[in-house]
Parts: C-alpha cells; structure tokens; sequence
C-alpha cells in the first residue's frame, strides 16, 4: 500500500440524516457509543496498513476536524511521511464547492499529484463495514487492471439505491448503471443476485487524472463517479471487480449505507444485539478512534422498582445508569438515566440527562439534551410529531432545540451524582 494513497470523501451535506446533520458533517455522526461513522473507514485503512490518506471535508466540518485532528493524525508515523491530513475546499482550480464526488477529488487535483502515487484508492466516509483494501490491491495488480470496483451481491429489488455492474465472468467490467430502476442484469456468480458498486474505487493515477479533468470540463456533467466518470471510461481502460471479502467475519456479508436516519437507527442496533451482526469486539480488525477521558460507566440502586442495569446494550464511559432499566440501547459518553426511568431500543449521544420516570422507546436522542422528569417519547406517534422530527418509520429524533424545560431536569442526589 506504500505506493497507493487513499482519498476519503467525507463531505457530504448528509440531508437524508437531518437533523442529526443540522450542526455536524455525516461522518462526524456518533455511531456505536464510543465512535463516529468515519472512524469505521479510517479503522479500514489503518488495518489495511494504507497510511496516506487525505480526507475531503466541507459542510459544518468543525467536529469532524477536531475529531480527525485530536484522534487519528497521531496514529501514522510521520517521521516516515505516513499522514491522515484533512484537505478542506480550497477553490485551487474552481470558483465552486465540490459539486459531485468526482469534482471533489478533481479539486484537490494538485494535492494528489505531489504524492505522485502509483494508484489512488477512492473511499466513503459514511459507510458500516470491514474490508482489507490491500487484498483488493493484490488482485488490481494480478489482473493487470486499470480500475478496479469493489462489488457486492444484493437482491434485484435493491438496485435502485446502487450503482449497477454488469461483470463477465472473468471478472471484467462490461457495463455500469446508476441507480437505475430496475435492471435485467444478473450476477454471474450467483443469477438470483445483482452486483452492485459499493462506491469503492481503486485507479491507476495515470488514469483517474485525465479522466477527471476531461470531466471538469464537460459542462452536461453531474461531475460523479457513478454518473459520469465510471461510465465515460469503460471500454477504454481494463476495469475489473472485486467481490466484497468481509472482515467481520459473519454469516452474510455486512455492508451498511447509514445515509438515512432508520439506516442509520438498524446499524447501530446491530452493534448492540446479543450476537453482534457488526462485531466491535473482534481484537483482530480493531476500530479506532478519538478516546476522551471520563470515569467508568456506574450503576446504581437496587430496590424494587429502582434498579439500574442495562439489559442487550452498550454503555459508554461516563455513563450512570441510576435506578433506571436500560434495554437494546447504544448510550455515548456521559449520558445519565435516572430512577425509575425505561429506555428501550434507543440510541443516545453524549452528555444527555434523562430525568425521573421518563419511558422512551425507539428513539434517538443527540447530544447535550435535558429531557425532564416524566417525558414519554415513542408511545403516541401523533404526540411525538407536535414536539419531535419522527420519521415515517416511527423512529423519534430528539434534537436540544426541541427538548421541554432545558435545565429543569430534577436531579438525583447522593448517590447518583
């Protein structure tokens, strides 16, 4: 991988996130308790061993930087010119912002070519998964490829959410379509599968140059890798797919777009089950992150009716679980439940309070909110929607600007504090 640089998009506006993306980039969205979502990627490289990466930041990019800044510069050597740099729009080549994935790298066009890599390994930023990239560049330089996809097997039914490859079965790539409809095309490893584009890009430099700056200055362009840049070059440059080898390590292969709020909502529910379906705890594909400091997770009381424990779920560092039952939920740092208090399948960020006698279920609760005593979240939809962003699944986003009461919460004392 020394000769390969990796390039991160994690710029995003995330609208289908809202409004968990109304102060934050995507990739700077909590997930799984301790993380956020791009962790998981950076996680990817580093056991990759792909230690020149930079990252493409742009909408409300400030907790995204800090993270990147304070928790993964330090983990390349620099000294041995390894870097995790962040690369913000700089407007170097275009009056605009990034106006497609495949503009965002023809922007930092310079960037990239005072590297001078060999190849050029194109990544997401808010995708769930775990991949070994230098497999993938094992196979790119045995078949001799220009570009090389990384593929995954869905249902027919899914297709309109992907990029569609048809794939020979030598392993050629012989057509791609965007997000269509609905297609005929049919795997030909398994005919009741698609192959789709997992949005995972491995280049020759002295390809993806060209085909970029050709696209800038196509005026039609939507300026995409699925769109335009993908499309344009095939059947000019050898292009080759690389079915998706999971590292997770499960029965079926995990792959998770958390683009949207219930997307987002079951990936972090499968973190937390009983038998993660995404394992965080497998110590030989370790996930990274940004680590703060706080005291260990407490519970407390044990009365009837005012017991804290938390049942299927993970707690964070800080967390106090205070007379309160906890159930199927993800808690970040420094989130407190006090007594007599039910939380079940929810997700919460950090520094959150949840007052006396509160029932919340099926919900998702950001960062800094004060919910006070007795709130009940997730038991009448129609209640939940004169106060609450519900979601037309059901799932109740609680956001600081839509909380009752702020800092009226009545706390526990002793104890509990």
């Amino acid at each position: 991988m020394r000769d390969t640089l990796g390039v991160l998009l994690a710029g995003g506006a995330g609208e289908r996130l809202f409004p968990l993306t109304r102060d934050r980039a995507k990739p700077a969205v909590p997930f799984g308790g301790n993380y956020r979502i791009i962790d998981i990627t950076l996680s990817n490289c580093i056991n990759s061993d792909l230690r020149h990466v930079y990252i493409l930041t742009q909408y409300k990019a400030l907790s995204l930087n800090r993270h990147i800044r304070e928790g993964w510069t330090s983990v390349v050597a620099q000294e041995l010119g390894e870097f995790i740099e962040i690369l913000p729009p700089m407007q170097r080549v275009s009056a605009n912002w990034y106006m497609g994935t495949a503009d965002a790298v023809y922007q930092n066009i310079y960037s990239i070519g005072s590297e001078q890599p060999k190849r050029v390994l194109i990544l997401s930023g808010d995708h769930i998964y775990k991949m070994h990239y230098g497999k993938m560049l094992d196979q790119h330089e045995e078949s001799g490829a220009d570009v090389t996809l990384a593929t995954l097997p869905v249902d027919p039914s899914e297709v309109a959410s992907f990029g569609v490859v048809e794939v020979a079965r030598s392993g050629d790539i012989v057509g791609f379509k965007e997000k269509p409809k609905t297609t005929e095309i049919r795997s030909p490893f398994n005919p009741n599968m698609v192959d789709v584009s997992m949005g995972i890009y491995l280049f020759n430099t002295d390809v993806l140059l060209p085909a970029l700056m050709q696209d800038a200055e196509d005026p039609s362009s939507k300026h995409d890798f699925g769109h335009n840049i993908l499309p344009n070059i095939l059947g000019k440059y050898k292009m080759r797919a690389y079915n998706f080898v999971d590292e997770n390590k499960q029965q079926a292969l995990y792959w998770r777009d958390v683009g949207t709020l219930d997307a987002y909502y079951d990936a972090n529910m499968d973190v937390g089950s009983v038998s993660p379906v995404f394992n965080l705890y497998d110590s030989n594909w370790p996930i990274r992150t940004r680590v703060r400091q706080y005291p260990p997770a407490k519970f407390v009381f044990g009365e009837p009716g005012r017991t804290g424990m938390a049942i299927n779920s993970i707690v964070s560092a800080g967390c106090i679980v205070s007379g309160s039952v906890v159930r199927n939920s993800v808690l970040s740092q420094d989130v407190r439940v006090n007594s007599y208090s039910e939380l079940d399948s929810s997700i919460v960020f950090s520094h959150v309070n949840i007052g006396r006698h509160c029932r919340i279920r099926r919900a998702i609760i950001d960062r800094d909110v004060q919910l006070p005593e007795g709130t009940v979240i997730g038991y009448d939809q129609s209640e939940d929607k004169r106060k609450y962003f519900v979601t037309p699944s059901g799932l109740t986003v609680v956001t600081r600007d839509h909380s009752l009461y702020e800092n009226t919460v009545a706390p526990d004392f002793l104890l509990e504090t």
